[in-house]
């Protein structure tokens, strides 16, 4: 596939993906979705790829999805195209970590994808909000769900009834972002995560990708339960072996990923 309105490139064991509308603030429309679930799919099945950058551009991750192209759907158009479920989910279902850079605004569905990511870099300008409401709609990419298990009923309930935006400040305090850094930084410093990231072993990287995970989808006791089964199944990679043999002496480890 021949992309239009996203860029790709690899920087060593990572890859960057950068949505690229401009003239519509990275707007989701049905191209740009099917063109970053492709590219998403690829880079997943790629063995020399070990982590992912999702970003957009200094003023705009995404501005949500594009109005224009949602306003004349009825619901049958909706249901028989799966919409947002079809081309949307590829981030939040590919195994190996994804790291969303947000700078500038991350609204509506932005803010949904960034929160697909496994964790938010967010620069000092970005700007979160879900604002639906304002124009007859309600978050539908997950903002009433992942924005509630992440920052709590009480703000996530506030951002969707309300369209209040939140900074990147407001934001690091609640916990939807990791961290923040000067918006000229956050590309390099995504990319700098990223490449550590993918040096460590892959196969590990996945399992403990998938118990951080299961917190969001079980009790705590069943998410321990399984933390600790697969905690005990990484006694048979040679990469244990490996990372323990080298912290014992004092050297870096070679991970093989197996």
């Amino acid at each position: 596939m021949a992309y239009e309105c996203i860029l790709t490139e690899t920087d060593g064991a990572v890859a960057v993906i950068t949505l690229n509308r401009p003239d519509a603030l990275n707007a989701f429309n049905r191209q740009l979705m099917d063109e970053l679930t492709d590219a998403v799919k690829k880079f997943e099945a790629d063995d020399a790829i070990g982590c992912m950058v999702l970003t957009g551009s200094e003023k705009a991750f995404a501005a949500g999805a594009d109005i224009k192209e949602m306003a004349s759907k009825d619901y049958i158009d909706v249901l028989s195209e799966d919409f947002i479920t079809a081309n949307w989910e590829e981030v939040s279902r590919t195994r190996k970590p994804i790291i969303a850079a947000v700078g500038g605004y991350a609204l509506g569905g932005g803010c949904e994808l960034a929160l697909m990511c496994d964790f938010i870099i967010a620069g000092d300008n970005a700007k979160f909000g879900q604002p639906e409401i304002s124009i007859g709609a309600m978050p539908g990419a997950g903002g009433t769900q992942r924005l509630a298990r992440f920052i709590g009923k009480s703000k996530a309930m506030e951002m969707c009834l309300t369209g209040r935006m939140m900074d990147a400040e407001e934001a690091e305090r609640c916990g939807l972002v990791s961290r923040i850094v000067p918006k000229g930084e956050l590309r390099e410093e995504a990319i700098r995560v990223a490449k550590q990231i993918a040096g460590f072993s892959r196969p590990i990287v996945t399992l403990t990708k998938e118990s951080v995970n299961r917190a969001y989808e079980t009790t705590l006791s069943e998410g321990v339960r399984f933390e600790r089964r697969v905690f005990h199944s990484i006694f048979a990679f040679e990469d244990q072996k490996e990372g323990m043999a080298a912290f014992a002496e004092k050297r870096k480890p070679v991970f093989k990923n197996r």
